[in-house]
């Protein structure tokens, strides 16, 4: 299976002291308009790759990113919950951005231990790397030999492709609003075929 796997588009911006809405303990902000652009981008592109089906996870950001690839392909989209941000305990609903962007110093920890459960309450590391792994493992045992677009998070494209790597944790963190990633996946082997292409989101078009 070749596993498409796309950033959801730019979502609101966080308001101190108003945290976006929560989803089974996660935030879950709308898209911006800005990434309501990049999605419909980041779709037109998609309609010509041959998908075969599309997962979104259980928040709307990725489900607003998908929306225009659906509705082009005719394709209803599958929500795989274990794609999924990683869930990040007491900054969660958009506390993170606050705290990184203060400069606080559990936020230069999370940086320079490549971990997210230094803060607290976050999910423990092997758990949210077993739960990314399982989630990839469901997609390639239900598609054999098919190209799948998963539209899901950047803590998860950066969790899938240091398993397929084997590098530090956080060294596919940068993963922009409404990039694609690749990954084939072909039994226990994972390959990693391309990362951050942006290329679409350039075109002025």
């Amino acid at each position: 299976m070749e596993l498409v796997l796309v950033r959801h588009g730019e979502s609101e911006a966080y308001v101190d002291g108003s945290p976006f809405p929560l989803v089974g303990g996660h935030g879950d902000p709308p898209l911006s308009p800005h990434g309501a652009e990049q999605a419909r981008r980041v779709c037109a592109r998609l309609s010509r790759a041959g998908i075969d089906a599309i997962y979104v996870t259980t928040l709307r950001r990725t489900a607003l990113t998908a929306a225009p690839l659906a509705g082009q392909l005719g394709l209803q989209p599958r929500v795989e919950a274990g794609l999924r941000e990683v869930y990040l305990g007491e900054w969660e609903g958009g506390v993170l951005r606050k705290m990184m962007a203060d400069g606080n110093p559990t936020g230069e920890r999370v940086l320079a231990e490549e971990r997210w459960d230094v803060i607290p309450g976050a999910e423990p590391a092997a758990e949210f790397a077993g739960r990314v792994r399982a989630a990839m493992e469901r997609l390639a045992t239900g598609h054999p030999g098919q190209r799948v677009a998963a539209f899901t998070h950047g803590g998860v494209i950066g969790e899938a492709l240091a398993q397929a790597s084997g590098s530090r944790p956080f060294a596919f963190l940068g993963a922009d609003n409404a990039s694609i990633s690749r990954l084939v996946i072909s039994g226990d082997r994972w390959i990693l075929r391309g990362f951050n292409d942006t290329a679409h989101l350039d075109d002025p078009a």
